[in-house]
């Protein structure tokens, strides 16, 4: 049985949604954590980081969440 995909999912204004079987690792190759869904820092300023912790809201964070779409056909 394979193993479903891993989605990460921009939020309007917000954070990053990463679901699947997911394991963050740090710069040394340490384990952070491991499980199946996060909310991850998309503006910078959390202190909890690489998770957001909902300072988005007050630093003005915003961003459509719709990322960068190519302007030529593939």
């Amino acid at each position: 049985m394979s193993e479903a995909p891993v989605t990460i999912t921009l939020a309007e204004n917000g954070w990053y949604t990463v679901e699947g079987p997911v394991r963050i690792v740090g710069s040394d190759g340490e384990l952070i954590r491991e499980g199946e869904k996060f909310f991850l820092c998309r503006c910078g300023q959390s202190n909890s980081k690489p998770f957001c912790d909902g300072t988005h809201k007050k630093c003005g964070f915003s961003d459509d969440g719709l990322g960068k779409r190519s302007t030529k056909e593939d």
